[in-house]
């Protein structure tokens, strides 16, 4: 059973569809003025794990994702640069799916790059201009939040709270109220980018974007919309209140909102030297699997703290895995099964499905893994294991895989090269010799090749790292 925190609620609620087949399902995208930094992708990897636990749950998902390729920073970087706005923004729409694919990120079905969708913005403002819920002041049209009462429910702000702030456009336009926000700009240059509508040509607000093309390819009330904590308010609030007046349904049944991630302690920053891109950490030669599960190594509701440490520690998690799996493919086993070890097994699977189904608790889910390992590795020592068991966690990593993404690839471990094991011959007949420098100096030659070598009982085995 699937329990995930609603910020709607603030509590864990039992997820089902609406429909009980069809999860829908959206994603908040990346403004492409910019490449994303790893705490943008903390939260495309966290939406990813959700996205491969309800498929396992035999349900069909339907996710769709938007491109926000127009707002105010995008506009004035292209006119800067002299260039339209798909010109400035391909790059970087580009760049940002190869991170994706780089940090096994699986693509959503639906992706809907909002200067594509703006009939649907457009026939969601002449709706609420209809009903009252929107005015025209300056030629741009605003949100009158003062007709939606229940707004700022999901952020549980007091109207009387309501802050002047980011993307509220408070110094930009006139307003009747300062906390209205804003559904469609008027063009402040020659040079703005604009779409003709009913009310005057401009372009729409950063808000209206989601709603609109939520809505258009999954229906007026949403079973999931995800985002990272900075999206809340106003972001979802503002989305909240568009759509429900809009359709006068329920948008959303389930929020769920990712924690920020630090580096080293701090609040990351171009000012501060401590912002990473994927790129940046990749030509600093770090694999991007190490970098995925450090991302998930922490539950997406808590933050994590991001250090150069902790990315060790999962280069070195990743190790533990390989050299589990060398042990494993290569042990000489006898057939049958072990009802002790299929027990084991039985209770690994157990506790990683428990886990995810606990709010995505990836640190459990991860638990469950090195626990087996550990208790498997003990009874290889012994010899407890047999064919039967080895298949059966073999098998199980296939899921850890299809859930998680972060087995790292092992084909590769165990190959026929005759020259390695020529080179491990000559070793162990020095070995035989007691002649330890000249055994000493094939290792080293070995692992200068990226050959890891074990001394078992049952000889020596090897590895490629």
């Amino acid at each position: 059973m699937l329990r995930l925190t609603n910020t709607l609620s603030g509590t864990q609620e039992t997820f089902e569809p609406m429909d009980g087949t069809t999860v829908r399902m959206y994603t908040c995208g990346p403004t492409v003025y910019n490449y994303v930094h790893i705490g943008n992708l903390r939260t495309y990897i966290y939406e990813d794990v959700l996205r491969r636990h309800l498929l396992s749950k035999g349900w069909k998902l339907v996710h769709v994702m938007n491109i926000t390729d127009i707002d105010d920073k995008i506009i004035k970087k292209s006119i800067e640069l002299g260039v339209d706005l798909r010109s400035f923004t391909a790059p970087y729409t580009a760049a940002f799916f190869e991170d994706c694919a780089t940090l096994r990120i699986q693509r959503p079905d639906i992706i809907t790059p909002a200067t594509e969708h703006v009939p649907e913005m457009i026939e969601i403002v002449k709706k609420l201009l209809e009903e009252g819920y929107a005015y025209q002041e300056s030629d741009s049209i605003y949100f009158r939040i003062s007709r939606f009462p229940t707004y700022g429910r999901l952020s549980r702000l007091d109207k009387r709270e309501l802050k002047i702030g980011a993307r509220i456009d408070a110094d930009e336009y006139e307003k009747e109220e300062p906390q209205d926000f804003v559904l469609w700009k008027a063009p402040k240059s020659e040079n703005e980018p604009r779409w003709e509508a009913p009310f005057g040509a401009g372009r729409p607000g950063w808000h209206l974007e989601c709603s609109a093309m939520a809505m258009k390819y999954l229906g007026p009330t949403l079973d999931i919309h995800c985002g990272a904590v900075d999206n809340i308010f106003p972001h979802h609030d503002n989305e909240i209140a568009q759509s429900e007046a809009a359709t006068h349904k329920p948008f959303v049944r389930f929020w769920l909102h990712g924690e920020h991630l630090l580096v080293e302690g701090e609040k990351m920053a171009k000012s501060k030297g401590n912002f990473f891109t994927l790129k940046d950490l990749l030509e600093r030669g770090y694999d991007p699997l190490a970098i995925r599960y450090l991302l998930i190594s922490i539950p997406y509701r808590k933050q994590l703290n991001f250090t150069f440490d902790s990315l060790a520690a999962a280069a070195a998690a990743l190790d533990r895995i390989k050299e589990f799996f060398f042990r494993l493919r290569t042990a000489r086993l006898s057939a049958g099964a072990n009802p002790a070890l299929a027990g084991m097994i039985a209770g690994a699977r157990e506790q990683f499905e428990a886990g995810l189904d606990d709010d995505l608790n990836t640190a459990e889910a991860l638990a469950a893994i090195f626990k087996l390992i550990r208790e498997s590795n003990i009874a290889l020592a012994d010899g407890l294991m047999q064919e039967d068991n080895r298949a059966a966690i073999l098998q199980w990593f296939e899921v850890v895989n299809e859930r998680l993404a972060i087995v790292p690839p092992t084909e590769h471990l165990v190959q026929d090269d005759a020259e390695i094991e020529s080179l491990i011959a000559r070793r162990n007949e020095a070995r035989r010799n007691r002649d330890f420098a000249m055994s000493d100096q094939i290792r080293r030659e070995l692992l200068d090749r990226g050959i890891v070598i074990e001394d078992t009982r049952e000889g020596t085995r090897w590895r490629r790292n």
